[in-house]
């Protein structure tokens, strides 16, 4: 469990399945101030602790391990919408409602959540099964967090990768851009210019397909021909005339 203890308190919400997401980004979790010795202040500014540590999981989180482990163990799966009131109403014993609101916003803000996010998995309900799908706009913020972790602590310049997966989410989400757009535009200047040069990437590989399959039709050749014309991959040039005829 000591995973979900990569959580940073400011990190922005990405993932509506918890209540608490909005509210932590803007403000420290509560009961950290005023607390007595031994950590009265120790979750205000995690950059000063010693490089290398980890927050300890919130008890609430260890629960829901024994309760659900398919779900807060080692695998890590985007939460169905509305989990939080499920647990409350089929546990109302074992957790107070503030401390299941702290609990389920740190694990959903650890860097091995949003990457399951990133990644679009499904929701899935508590005992693991797929129920419904990701919004595009918590997948696209997912992807920006969890590179903006990432890139800071590396010295490779990891926007590549960033493009890479911004692209697969447009194409993904099956949005054009002025709709995908809408959605993932953000204040973040340096995020709305990665996802400017997804379009951008994009756009050159339609024009490219578009280019080829008009070659290819012009052609009368066989696709193995076309392929072998053009120094092309046999199974790349089959799926362009597949996608033709759809």
């Amino acid at each position: 469990m000591t995973e979900v203890t990569e959580v940073e308190a400011s990190t922005p919400p990405t993932d509506p399945a918890t209540p608490t997401e909005a509210a932590a980004s803007t403000r420290p979790p509560r009961g950290r101030r005023g607390q007595g010795k031994g950590g009265a202040r120790e979750g205000k500014n995690p950059a000063a602790r010693p490089q290398g540590t980890q927050r300890k999981p919130h008890p609430a989180l260890e629960r829901l391990f024994e309760l659900y482990p398919a779900m807060f163990g080692a695998n890590f799966l985007p939460l169905k919408l509305g989990v939080f009131q499920e647990l409350m109403a089929a546990h109302p014993d074992d957790f107070a409602k503030d401390d299941l609101k702290l609990a389920l916003g740190q694990h959903a803000r650890s860097t091995r959540y949003l990457e399951a996010v990133a990644m679009g998995a499904k929701r899935h309900d508590l005992q693991g099964n797929p129920v419904e799908d990701l919004a595009p706009e918590h997948i696209h913020h997912a992807i920006l967090e969890v590179h903006k972790r990432r890139q800071a602590r590396s010295k490779e310049d990891l926007s590549p990768h960033l493009r890479a997966r911004l692209v697969r989410a447009i194409e993904a989400s099956g949005l054009d851009r002025e709709a995908y757009t809408a959605i993932a535009r953000s204040n973040d200047e340096t995020a709305n210019a990665a996802l400017q040069e997804a379009f951008t990437e994009i756009a050159g590989r339609t024009a490219k397909r578009e280019a080829l399959q008009t070659a290819y039709q012009a052609s009368g050749r066989s696709v193995a021909a076309f392929a072998e014309m053009y120094g092309l991959d046999q199974a790349e040039v089959q799926r362009m005339v597949a996608a033709t005829k759809d």
